[in-house]
């Protein structure tokens, strides 16, 4: 039985269908999607139009065309994540793929720990003023959080935490590195905010990260942020694995 296309006003989308079926993990690296022919089909559109939509997918590297046989998910390595399209469609369809949530998990256990290291040398007034506005947002709408859009509020002031801390490291390449992650760091807040057992522990890890920068101590907030996404991959289930960059640095 074949996929139904989402239903929609306008064209259906290709390139849409298929980001939805390989995010969410329906198509694992190595499958292969649907033919050109079986979409065309599918969608009552023509052949044209259906590789216009499968070039979306190519040239972000989601997939390969090979010729003689059709389409063939590529290993989430050669995946351009960072790429604008490609962020939003994880953002949209991977919650309910572990394996992406573990890929995401372990760049930002790497990478997070030493965004607070840094920051906690660098943070400037208004970093730390942006810092704890961003905290005070997650522990008010995580004791009022009764209904769903409190608990948007949550993970949304959650981001933003994280968000200020790369900001506070006052380098460029790191600043704009948040605005790119961002939509990877939601899917991981929210979908851990929703299956947290203890939120006030989680609040308070984070309070540490916030007071570790603020009082200059920058191995304690390397630990500290650790300790945070440690806590995010035991409420999502996801074995955390080592941070290679803290052991390297002799932090752990």
């Amino acid at each position: 039985m074949k996929d139904k296309p989402p239903k929609s006003l306008h064209r259906p989308s290709v390139a849409e269908f298929l980001a939805e079926a390989i995010f969410s993990g329906r198509y694992q690296p190595g499958d292969f999607v649907p033919k050109e022919i079986d979409l065309c089909e599918q969608f009552a559109i023509n052949r044209s139009a259906v590789r216009s939509d499968l070039r979306q997918l190519v040239d972000v590297g989601i997939i390969e065309r090979i010729s003689g046989h059709g389409s063939k998910v590529r290993e989430y390595e050669e995946w351009n994540i960072l790429d604008a399209s490609v962020t939003e469609w994880m953002t949209r369809y991977a919650s309910p793929n572990p394996k992406i949530q573990r890929e995401i998990l372990a760049f930002r256990l790497d990478v997070e720990p030493y965004v607070a290291m840094t920051a906690a040398r660098r943070a400037k007034a208004r970093d730390l003023v942006a810092i704890e506005e961003a905290f005070e947002g997650m522990g008010q709408n995580l004791h009022n959080a009764r209904n769903p859009e409190e608990r948007r509020l949550h993970s949304d002031y959650d981001v933003a935490f994280h968000v200020a801390i790369f900001k506070a490291t006052h380098n460029i390449v790191w600043s704009q590195l948040s605005h790119i992650l961002r939509p990877s760091i939601y899917l991981l807040v929210s979908e851990s905010n929703i299956s947290a057992t203890d939120p006030e522990e989680s609040l308070e890890r984070h309070r540490l990260v916030m007071e570790n920068i603020r009082a200059r101590r920058p191995r304690e907030a390397f630990l500290a942020a650790q300790a945070v996404l440690e806590g995010t991959a035991q409420a999502l289930g996801i074995e955390p694995g080592e941070s290679t960059l803290g052991r390297d640095l002799g932090l752990v």
